[in-house]
């Protein structure tokens, strides 16, 4: 069969290519390359992205008796093997558990958003030989300037840069769209990317808003594209260690679970008047789907953080990372009702978010609270960040350190321990999306475990700002009465922009 009458095949996403008669595939013969795109063997040309619509990956290969055996493979219900999926990541950075990267196994990554983290998201991605960046998209020509030098420095050759994300989207070179924007920009990048047939592996928070996550969730099953959302925690060995034990029964029933993070590095930045935006930078792009204002460099890089149009403050910043723990031990039933308290407290500068929250979350099995305090590095127990799983026979606190099991005074079943830190969790993290590239499996941090985590510090914070307890509905995603909180679910996009999947 020509590879024009495949394509056509595929384009009607079949889930049956059984149908294909075995004498067609041996001259025009399928197969899922490293990068999830199909190939004619003949022509080697790219036959069609869209596949990945509604296979996750073909296998064809001569059966036993000669005959032809072709099957798909299924990639839905995930969450109930993340902890096997993250075992399997965890060994497969070892050195002994990879061949090396062969030439025709390059995985080219196009870098939208060239901060900070974007920088330190593509150093670690560089850590794996097989990858390379053609190409580097940013609104601020400084932050490109500094991430050409990082390309050069470790790939040896000068990276294409443009400002608009849609350049990159567009080129046939590119397997892996690296978002790294700030989060008002999560969510349409992401999904023009899987619309594109490209790989996504996007920061936290999800997006902007919980109506952002379900579209970004959506975008990445119908075009089937392999998504890692970049909490890397959800990596890293000594968080899985203490969930396991966690899992094990052996805290007894647990009914409470804290999260915190005081954070004294951030906060209190002044009150600098707006301004023209700097040299260089394409302010309305940055702009984009969010309200026209005025540039003021509080709003602006690192500090769009805390303020609403942009970002929902440490709740979607920090929260999430405690927050995704906190889910990963609890396992996946949803929060019936949340309420919030809060406010600015201490700051007096022109930022918008709380320096001060605290959200109670109440789970049909226990109880969730979250705290956050900025200008303030005194969590709990002295701790700056960390989270306790309170149960019957002990607790369990995790922080980036390590993890520790405290007994019930009056109970013998557990005995004390402290359990240090693993390494660091980034390039497992990032090892395990490029595994999962190629074997087309679902990554650790997936959609669906992204999108459940961010909708629960989203929750937090819809509470706080609707001064209000509200009843959320998981099944259908929505607030139950209480149109002040329902109106927060969902951010309205400025024109020309719009939300597939909304």
């Amino acid at each position: 069969m020509p590879s024009a009458d495949i394509a056509r095949a595929v384009r009607k996403k079949s889930n049956d290519l059984t149908s294909l008669p075995p004498s067609s595939m041996m001259v025009g013969a399928l197969f899922l390359g490293p990068h999830g795109h199909v190939r004619g063997p003949q022509t080697g040309v790219n036959i069609v992205d869209s596949l990945r619509g509604k296979v996750a990956c073909v296998i064809w290969s001569a059966g036993s008796n000669g005959g032809n055996v072709m099957r798909t493979l299924d990639r839905r219900d995930f969450m109930s093997k993340s902890a096997l999926a993250l075992t399997a990541a965890t060994v497969s950075q070892m050195p002994s558990a990879r061949a090396a990267a062969s030439p025709n196994e390059k995985v080219r990554v196009g870098l939208i958003g060239c901060g900070g983290m974007g920088r330190g998201d593509l150093a670690t991605f560089f850590m794996n030989p097989e990858v390379d960046c053609p190409v580097i998209c940013d609104i601020d020509d400084a932050q490109l300037a500094e991430t050409v030098k990082l390309v050069e420095g470790q790939r040896g050759h000068t990276p294409d840069t443009v400002k608009d994300f849609r350049r990159v989207i567009d080129r046939k070179d590119i397997d892996v769209c690296l978002v790294a924007t700030p989060d008002h920009w999560h969510a349409l990048p992401m999904v023009y990317a899987c619309q594109a047939g490209k790989d996504v592996y996007v920061e936290k928070p999800l997006g902007k808003s919980i109506h952002e996550g379900r579209a970004m969730l959506e975008a990445a099953r119908q075009n089937n594209s392999v998504v890692q959302m970049g909490t890397q925690w959800r990596s890293g060995t000594h968080y899985r260690e203490a969930v396991e034990f966690i899992q094990s029964g052996k805290l007894g029933k647990i009914r409470l679970v804290r999260a915190w993070a005081y954070l004294d590095w951030v906060g209190g930045i002044g009150n600098p008047p707006d301004s023209a935006p700097p040299p260089g930078v394409d302010y309305d792009l940055w702009l984009g789907p969010s309200p026209k204002r005025p540039f003021n460099p509080n709003r602006f890089h690192f500090n769009f953080r805390w303020h609403w149009d942009y970002a929902g403050g440490l709740m979607t910043d920090w929260g999430v990372h405690l927050l995704n723990i906190c889910m990963w031990a609890m396992g996946p039933e949803a929060p019936l009702r949340v309420s919030a308290s809060g406010g600015r407290h201490v700051l007096e500068d022109n930022t918008e978010t709380p320096d001060t929250q605290v959200a109670v979350y109440d789970f049909p099995s226990y109880t969730l609270i979250f705290e956050q305090e900025m200008l303030g590095g005194v969590g709990p127990g002295g701790r700056p960040h960390g989270m306790l799983f309170n149960g019957t026979e002990g607790t369990v606190i995790i922080d980036s350190g390590g993890w520790e099991v405290i007994p019930e005074p009056k109970k013998d079943s557990l005995e004390a321990a402290k359990h240090p830190a693993g390494r660091d969790a980034r390039p497992a993290h990032v090892r395990n999306f490029l595994d999962c590239i190629k074997s087309r499996e679902q990554p650790v941090e997936n959609l669906e475990i992204g999108h459940f985590v961010s909708t629960v510090a989203h929750l937090g914070n819809i509470a706080l700002r609707s001064q209000s307890e509200i009843a959320w509905d998981p099944e259908k995603e929505k607030i139950k009465g209480n149109r002040k909180a329902r109106d927060l679910v969902r951010c309205d996009y400025r024109k020309p922009w719009k939300l597939p999947y909304a």
